[in-house]
């Protein structure tokens, strides 16, 4: 299992390193980039927020973003709370542990001490590994002149979209992907940088309620 989480921690790592570089092309500095995955610490958030900003839209509309993105691990710790239990002052830990890796790690297994432990392992293994990979990708692009001329700044989108592909299984999740897409080019040449993220994915979250309300609706 600590085997696992370790090689779980070493390929997010690897995002680390694009982040880190990805985040300095935007603007931010080493110290600003290297606090960013420390005290947000959700891959896609982060990506999302740096994709904003770096296309020029408001810090705002940026922050907004990324906490759209990040608000599904809540969800996360509703299912973990009942299985690991954590009381006290553990719990604001364990909240900034709770990622789709150690989500992931915990649920697999068959009890309640291995999933804690696969938890807290992979938790630490990904903190640990992504934030070391965070400053070693902003400190290399800091040797650059411009980052941007190695197409840096067009690796947030890419990455963002790696992120999403393993998530569009079904022909219902990827035909409102499409329709999402259709919705963002259009409504770009009208409205500031960072807005149609936002209304897309407000327009993706109202279309997966009303679906999930007709599926508990009696036939």
């Amino acid at each position: 299992m600590l085997r696992d989480a370790l090689a779980v921690g070493a390929a997010t790592g690897a995002y680390g390193l694009s982040f880190g570089a990805i985040a300095t092309a935007t603007g931010l500095s080493v110290p600003q980039t290297a606090t960013l995955s420390a005290v947000m610490f959700t891959g896609a958030s982060q990506f999302a927020l740096v994709g904003v900003l770096g296309a020029g839209g408001a810090p705002l509309a940026a922050a907004a973003t990324a906490t759209l993105l990040g608000s599904r691990n809540a969800l996360y710790g509703l299912r973990l709370s009942a299985l690991l239990r954590v009381r006290g002052p553990g719990r604001l830990l364990a909240a900034h542990l709770v990622i789709d890796e150690s989500c992931a790690m915990a649920v697999a297994r068959t009890d309640r001490r291995s999933a804690r432990l696969a938890f807290w392992a992979t938790g630490w293994s990904v903190f640990a590994l992504w934030n070391l990979a965070t400053l070693l990708g902003a400190l290399g692009a800091q040797t650059l002149r411009d980052p941007r001329v190695f197409g840096l700044d067009a690796a947030a989108p890419a990455a963002f979209l790696a992120l999403l592909a393993p998530r569009l299984r079904g022909r219902e999740a990827g035909a409102v992907a499409a329709a999402a897409g259709v919705l963002g080019l259009a409504i770009t040449p009208a409205v500031p940088a960072g807005v149609p993220i936002l209304a897309v994915a407000a327009g993706t979250v109202l279309v997966g309620l009303l679906g999930s309300s007709r599926r508990r609706s009696p036939s």
